[in-house]
């Protein structure tokens, strides 16, 4: 491995992906805080709000708490929206997206706001127009995210993305490897309790953004990133679309990248 300034152990392009891969989780969580904490910083010295696309899941946990720990950002000038939900799930359900950037982010920062997702909402295409609307009002500033072990981005499955997407807000059928993904990361007792409908941020929303930052981490991921950095950039890998991306990181432990030994 070529030398590089420390935390990153080693930093490369893919295409017009930047990737930079870190021996720990631990120390990969410190620098990606950095750099969004810094990036924020930077946005709302130059205007008056910055707005920012959170993830949800296991892999933000860390990066979340590490950013808010930071601390010295005018969190008051933060505008946030969020990935994904699922179709006809309660806020306060143990798995609800929103419940747990409620309780990650919200009730911890104070934003000037945080628009979420209804996943119950009555009327389940008037709520993508509802959040097309509030998305499309001003440019998105940031938007992080990580990868399913399927390849997709957001809800972005497979079988469903779009990278020319004329929706900015959709809802999708889950694929059976992202609903047996949810109950291997603990958020439901089995995959039957998972749903089977969500809502979902197109691709074209998410590559908008002026800053993407992707955390991929554990070694379950190791397959889906090796697949997302080599194979070709296609719809069928909605991951491979980040390597289009001039503004997009994407960032790795040990453990993730254990697959590329070709780097």
């Amino acid at each position: 491995m070529s030398e590089q300034l420390p935390p990153a152990v080693k930093c490369f392009q893919v295409d017009k992906l930047s990737v930079r891969l870190y021996h720990q989780e631990t120390e990969l969580t410190s620098d990606v805080a950095a750099i969004a904490h810094n990036y924020l910083q930077n946005i709302l010295a130059h205007q008056s709000q910055a707005r920012v696309i959170l993830a949800t899941g296991n892999s933000q946990i860390k990066f979340l708490d590490a950013l808010i720990a930071l601390g010295d950002l005018d969190w008051a000038r933060i505008v946030f929206f969020h990935l994904d939900e699922y179709l006809g799930i309660d806020a306060n359900h143990s798995a609800s997206f929103r419940r747990y950037l409620q309780q990650r982010v919200e009730k911890r920062v104070n934003p000037a706001a945080f628009h979420y997702l209804e996943g119950d909402a009555m009327q389940p295409l008037a709520e993508c127009d509802r959040y097309t609307q509030l998305l499309q009002a001003q440019p998105i500033d940031l938007c992080c995210l990580g990868i399913g072990e399927n390849g997709h981005l957001a809800f972005n499955e497979p079988s469903v993305a779009d990278f020319n997407d004329a929706r900015q807000v959709k809802l999708v059928k889950l694929e059976l490897a992202t609903r047996q993904q949810q109950v291997g990361e603990g958020h439901f007792p089995n995959v039957e309790a998972v749903p089977q409908y969500a809502y979902t941020l197109t691709i074209p929303p998410i590559c908008a953004a002026k800053k993407i930052i992707c955390l991929a981490t554990h070694k379950h991921k190791a397959a889906i990133v090796k697949k997302m950095l080599r194979s070709p950039i296609n719809c069928d890998l909605p991951a491979s679309v980040l390597r289009s991306q001039a503004q997009a990181t994407l960032f790795l432990d040990a453990d993730s990248a254990s697959e590329l030994d070709d780097f």
